[in-house]
């Protein structure tokens, strides 16, 4: 059966609305996977209308409603957002509320295999934070994941996310390293590539510290008896180009900024995050809602792009899409 990808609009007040539709009127994802996108039809036509986007929307009360129909994108419809608070440009704790129910919405559906895959498109965190029920960005990632980067050949995972620096040694230990190397081999066995190779980038300089003696070392050593492929510690300032000329499948960094400066230095705009450990794809957008520029019609959609069509094809069983044959 033709997987069903659902999409959260993001926060309708921002620019994810409208590169959900430009991504969508280009026909993004639609060849492997249905779409289903979670949202306010009223807002969506707002963008439409706004940016002079070409495509046609259909309400539905629920997932089982939806037709799939060609030339119609289904909307769920599944928040009572009123059009007066969808002010371009401007957070607000109504569309902060909608976002959450929406993204509530799209995991029930994923852990219940209704889709097969769901994206989240640019939110905000101030109208976030604006509804009192959200204290950091961080809440909003799935129980029991990690947040794999993809932009081009470079596919990197850190240790830890948004963690102070000072912060950061005591996150890496031999049992978060091995725990995330066994996820994300699997995960990427799953996703067509056939014994992915793994680099662990060390946390010191030129990887020589105690860290990389004391955590790394062993937890890679446990992990190749496991029969993972896994490499390193290597330099943190070479496994990142290594992995791009396609020496390493995936990277584990030790935290966020070490492994994000490569990865929006690499692809940018085509670059799309993906949360492993769940039973279901689920992907979302490595830029924000852009209130500035919002319901000009001149935001660039190309990760958007990119979402869709990752995740239609990990969905389809097809791997990443523009992989070689044999080693998606």
């Amino acid at each position: 059966m033709t997987p069903v990808v659902a999409t959260v609009i993001g926060d309708p007040c921002g620019i994810g609305p409208e590169v959900v539709l430009k991504a969508l009127a280009d026909g993004q994802g639609r060849r492997d996977a249905r779409t289903l996108l979670i949202g306010s039809r009223a807002a969506l036509e707002k963008t439409r209308a706004a940016c002079g986007i070409d495509i046609a929307l259909r309400a539905v009360d629920t997932a089982a409603a939806a037709r799939f129909e060609p030339g119609v994108i289904d909307v769920l419809d599944a928040f009572a957002l009123d059009p007066a608070d969808v002010v371009f440009g401007q957070a607000s704790a109504a569309c902060g509320e909608a976002v959450l129910h929406w993204l509530d919405t799209a995991e029930r559906l994923g852990r219940a295999g209704t889709v097969q895959a769901t994206i989240m498109a640019p939110i905000d965190s101030t109208a976030l934070r604006l509804t009192g029920r959200l204290e950091d960005l961080d809440d909003l990632q799935p129980a029991g994941s990690w947040l794999l980067r993809v932009s081009g050949g470079l596919r990197v995972v850190p240790i830890a996310e948004h963690v102070l620096m000072r912060d950061v040694p005591a996150t890496v230990t031999q049992a978060s390293v091995l725990t995330l190397l066994r996820v994300l081999a699997g995960t990427l066995e799953r996703f067509g590539l056939r014994r992915p190779r793994i680099a662990v980038a060390g946390l010191n300089p030129h990887a020589m510290g105690p860290e990389e003696r004391e955590q790394l070392g062993p937890a890679i050593a446990q992990a190749r008896a496991d029969g993972i492929d896994a490499r390193g510690p290597v330099s943190p300032d070479a496994v990142f180009r290594q992995c791009i000329e396609g020496r390493h499948d995936a990277v584990v960094s030790m935290y966020h900024d070490q492994g994000q400066i490569a990865v929006k230095t690499a692809v940018f705009e085509g670059a799309c995050s993906i949360y492993i450990g769940l039973p279901y794809v689920h992907l979302s957008i490595p830029h924000g809602s852009a209130y500035d520029i919002a319901g000009k019609g001149i935001a660039q959609h190309q990760s958007m792009a990119a979402a869709l069509r990752t995740a239609a094809s990990l969905a389809a069983g097809h791997g990443f899409p523009g992989a070689p044959a044999g080693q998606h």
